[in-house]
């Protein structure tokens, strides 16, 4: 079990480092690399940037519940 949650923990933290790049920030960031630089003339943000956005908030809930189980997990000696 400890195991399997590292592991997770690991891909989390490298998929969720690789998609806050991509976001797009004051200075375009890493996100024009991929075609984010094209801006919408809709005045809101694109389904792309929404999509990013929400796959953000879910991987980085998925991270913080598991470190916090697997913290639980190796203060009981499992």
């Amino acid at each position: 079990m400890v195991l399997g949650l590292s592991i997770v923990l690991m891909i989390c933290s490298v998929l969720l480092v690789l998609l806050v790049l991509l976001h797009k920030g004051k200075g375009g960031g890493l996100s024009d690399l991929f075609g984010g630089g094209v801006t919408s003339s809709l005045g809101g943000s694109s389904v792309v940037e929404r999509n990013l956005d929400r796959l953000t908030i879910i991987t980085g809930l998925i991270w913080v519940v598991s470190a916090v189980v697997l913290g639980l997990l190796i203060n009981r000696g499992a």
